[in-house]
C-alpha cells in the first residue's frame, strides 16, 4: 500500500470515473460544538463519485455518526446538482460497491480506504474487528421494558 497523495481535484475525479477506471471520493469530519473535546469527530460527510447508468457521473452523499447504522443523509445527487462547493474537495481514486452504502459510516471510509489501496496507518480496521455480543443463554429481562397497560 502507498502513503503517496494521490488525491485527484474535482474535474480529474470526474474524468476518472468517466472513463470507467471506478470512483472516486472524499471525506470530511462532523464536529460537535458543544462537546468538551472539540477535536474529536462525532461523524463524517462522505462524498462518493460513481459512474451513472448513462455513461456519466453521480454523487454518492453519505453523513451519519460514527458507530451507528442510521445515517443522516444518503442520496445520490446528479451530476447537474452536486453543489459548486464539492468541486472544492479532493478526491481519492477507489472503487466501491453498492452494498458498501449500508454499513456503519466508518466502515464505509474504511472499504473505500482499503480499495483504493492506500496506506492508512492511523485507522482502525473496523472489517475485520471483532464483534462483541452476548452469550446464547443470556436473556433480556422484560421488565425493563415497559408495556402499555
Amino acid at each position: 500500500m502507498s502513503t503517496e497523495d494521490t488525491r485527484l481535484s474535482y474535474a480529474e475525479a470526474v474524468e476518472f470515473v468517466k472513463q470507467g477506471k471506478g470512483a472516486a471520493f472524499a471525506v470530511t469530519p462532523v464536529f460537535d460544538d458543544n462537546e468538551e473535546s472539540p477535536e474529536a469527530a462525532e461523524g463524517a460527510r462522505v462524498f462518493v463519485l460513481q459512474p451513472d447508468a448513462t455513461g456519466g457521473f453521480q454523487l454518492r452523499f453519505v453523513a451519519g455518526p460514527f458507530f451507528s447504522a442510521a445515517y443522516a443523509a444518503n442520496e445520490t445527487i446528479p451530476a447537474e446538482e452536486i453543489p459548486a462547493s464539492i468541486q472544492e474537495l479532493r478526491f481519492m481514486p477507489t472503487s466501491c460497491q453498492e452494498e458498501w452504502f449500508t454499513t456503519q459510516v466508518q466502515v464505509l471510509i474504511n472499504q473505500l480506504v482499503k480499495a483504493a489501496g492506500v496506506a492508512a496507518t492511523q485507522m482502525p480496521d473496523y472489517l475485520n474487528a471483532t464483534n462483541k455480543g452476548a452469550a446464547p443463554e443470556v436473556v433480556f429481562p422484560m421488565a425493563f421494558i415497559e408495556r402499555k397497560k
